[in-house]
Order: C-alpha cells, then sequence, then structure tokens
C-alpha cells in the first residue's frame, strides 16, 4: 500500500519539476497544513506564495519555497487521485445492486463507494449516512457543488428501513443545511414496489421540492433486479400498470411545480417509460437534464441527437 500523499506524476516541465519533486515522492504539507485529500491541496496550492514539504524515498524531508502565479497549477498527481483513500458504503440497502453481481468478477466492481467527494468529480450518488458534520462543513468550506444524494425515502423510519442503517433518517437535514449554505443538490428516490412507492414517493418529493433551487432535481428511478438476488430481501419488478401510475403521479406534480416554481423539479427515469410502454415526454419536458447521467432523459437527449 502506497504512502498517504504519494505522488504518482511529475508533469514534465512543470514547476514541481523544476524543484526537484519526483515520481514517488510523498508530500506531507502544503504551509504547514496535513493534506487530507485533493481539495485541500488545491485549495492551498492555489496561493502565489507556498511552502510544500516533500519526503523523499530515502527518508530525506525537503522544504521548498516557490513563487508562482495565483492559481497556477504545479504539475503533481497522486496515487490514489484523491490523496485519501475511498470511503466504501456502510449501508446494507435493500436493493443494492452491487449485492446483486454475480460472483467471480474483478475485484473494483464488488467495491460499494459512498463518498461526497466522489459525487463531486465523478457524479456518483452517495447517501450521506457515512458523512460526518465535520465532513459537511468540508463540502461546504470548499464549495462542492453540485452533489448527488440517494435519497429513497424521506420519511426517517423508511429510509432506515431501507438502508438497514439506524443513522440514515436525518436526510432531510443534512440536505438543507447543505441547501442553505449554496451548495446544489440532485437528489434520487430509487423505488421499491410496497416500501417507497405511491404516497410515500409522493411525500418524499413534496419534502425535497419545497428546498427548490438548492434542490435542483429529484429522479425517480425504479428498482433495478438480476437473477442473482438469492437470500436477498424480497423485491418485485415493477408491471406496465404500477409503472403508469408512478408516470402519472410525478406527472401531476411536474405541472404544478412548473406553474409555481418555474421548473418541473422531479423527473422519471426513462426506463419507466419502457416498462409502461409509453413514449417518454420529449426533448423540452427535461429542462437543462440535470440527471442525464443517472439514465434520466437519455433516450430523448438520443432521438434529438439523431434527427438533428
Amino acid at each position: 500500500m502506497t504512502k498517504h500523499g504519494t505522488i504518482s506524476t511529475v508533469e514534465k516541465g512543470s514547476i514541481a519539476e523544476q524543484a526537484g519533486i519526483e515520481k514517488g515522492d510523498v508530500l506531507l504539507s502544503v504551509n504547514g497544513q496535513n493534506i487530507i485529500d485533493i481539495f485541500d491541496y488545491r485549495f492551498l496550492v492555489a496561493d502565489e506564495k507556498i511552502l510544500v514539504c516533500i519526503e523523499k524515498p530515502d527518508g530525506q524531508v525537503w522544504e521548498i519555497d516557490i513563487e508562482k502565479d495565483q492559481y497556477e497549477d504545479i504539475g503533481l498527481e497522486f496515487d490514489p487521485p484523491i490523496i485519501d483513500r475511498e470511503r466504501s458504503c456502510r449501508n446494507k440497502c435493500i436493493f443494492c445492486f452491487i449485492d446483486q453481481l454475480p460472483e467471480s468478477m474483478r475485484d473494483t466492481l464488488y467495491f460499494k463507494d459512498d463518498d461526497a467527494r466522489l459525487s463531486f468529480l465523478t457524479g456518483n450518488y452517495v447517501t450521506l449516512t457515512n458523512t460526518s458534520d465535520e465532513e459537511l462543513e468540508r463540502i461546504i468550506k470548499y464549495k462542492l457543488s453540485p452533489v448527488n444524494i440517494s435519497v429513497h425515502a424521506t420519511d426517517p423510519d423508511i429510509r432506515c428501513k431501507m438502508m438497514n442503517n439506524k443513522f440514515a433518517g436525518k436526510i432531510m437535514n443534512q440536505i438543507a443545511h447543505l441547501t442553505e449554505n449554496n451548495i446544489t443538490v440532485n437528489c434520487q428516490l430509487v423505488i421499491c414496489e410496497g416500501i417507497n412507492d405511491g404516497d410515500v414517493m409522493v411525500q418524499s418529493i413534496e419534502d425535497l421540492a419545497v428546498l427548490y433551487p438548492g434542490v435542483n432535481s429529484i429522479s425517480v428511478v425504479p428498482v433495478g433486479l438480476t437473477g442473482h438476488r438469492e437470500k436477498l430481501f424480497s423485491l418485485q419488478p415493477f408491471d406496465k400498470e404500477e409503472a403508469l401510475e408512478i408516470i402519472h403521479r410525478v406527472s401531476a406534480l411536474q405541472n404544478r411545480y412548473l406553474k409555481e416554481k418555474g421548473s418541473r423539479i422531479v423527473f422519471c427515469a426513462d426506463e419507466l417509460y419502457v416498462i409502461a410502454g409509453i413514449e417518454n415526454p420529449g426533448y423540452d419536458a427535461y429542462e437543462t437534464f440535470p440527471q442525464l447521467e443517472n439514465g434520466v432523459g437519455l433516450l430523448a437527449a438520443f432521438e434529438k441527437e439523431f434527427h438533428d
């Protein structure tokens, strides 16, 4: 295992290379402050004058004074890229897709990430159940916006049940704190029949929509099920009538929000229209496509691109 802060790449011709920093060196601190992750690093090296403390492979410690333009990159990359180790998920969600994978595939496919930093960097969805108050403040401090959050239900008891985590019930307080501090949030509800559909789904959407525009969008996604659910919580896929019911209830909310708030806010995943056997609502209905990577509006975007 590499040391925390190990440098994996030094850009050719960069300030770091000119200063004698090499691949395999370890970054200890910048301006006397320890580096937790890539956001600490980027924040601190943005200054015009920085003091970089490096440990060489032979144990020598170098302190390097650097003068540069403000925000100029010094040319370092790290192993792992975010410097810190990715945080894994501690939930035992009843619908977890990773638990439904077949055996004997590559190890990386079984890693359950739940790291808000990866949400900002790569668009991953996080539950915030593993996020401490201090980590929430770091999101706010470094303006890591937007953050994509897996909510599923705003009712504390139902959310705790779905995630098998007794600490999952404070999600609305966490989201409200983020939005009050100008962090934009995109939320998803993975809908499971008989658990968080129907009135529970509508209430979750209504609770989150109150926080618009801080809550920028809400996606409604049907649970994904595979043939590898032995000994897992019993779940059933949605049929045509059930998918239509979800679409109709979401559509009613969309129409009201569009009149009241100027945005639909909530959007159904493409899969629901496929299950229901109806056309998607068209390109313009997805507004700015805030959750395209979550399978919301992909078909409409593809159709428009094809015809254009």
